[in-house]
């Protein structure tokens, strides 16, 4: 069971590790459309979400504080969603389309994050991870 576990946590975290890397790469194109979204310090904000995402993203991976990796993700898909895919202010259907997708998508991640967070803060003996937990449960 201990590997399954582990390939679940790779698959869920190469995802965040991918955008991490794209906000940290790209932040001044991804800042600008942050900017067109109404979000305040734009560039600052793209930065910051790439090292939460990072951090999340190899707590979860690593099994260190996994429990914390995953609170952390919850806090970036949420506001992310609400903000960056708000699909029931656009007036073109097929953006808005594309937004709900986003919204839809971001919100079943964070409730997947919410699962693995009471998953690590529950069980202390995870196996295949370096740290327990920092919630314990």
């Amino acid at each position: 069971m201990d590997i399954v576990v582990l390939i679940g946590r790779i698959l869920f975290s190469a995802l965040f590790l991918a955008s991490a890397v794209g906000h940290l790469t790209q932040s001044t194109t991804m800042a600008q459309y942050a900017a067109a979204k109404g979000l305040p310090l734009p560039q600052v904000s793209v930065l910051l979400s790439g090292v939460v995402l990072v951090a999340g993203a190899l707590s979860v991976l690593l099994g260190v504080w996994a429990d914390l990796g995953s609170l952390l993700l919850v806090a970036f898909l949420v506001p992310t969603a609400a903000l960056m895919h708000n699909f029931w202010s656009e007036s073109d259907p097929q953006t808005r389309q594309t937004e709900m997708i986003q919204f839809n998508k971001d919100i079943a991640l964070a409730g997947a994050a919410l699962m693995l967070f009471a998953f690590f803060a529950h069980d202390a003996d995870l196996g295949l991870t370096l740290t327990g937990p920092l919630f314990p449960l």
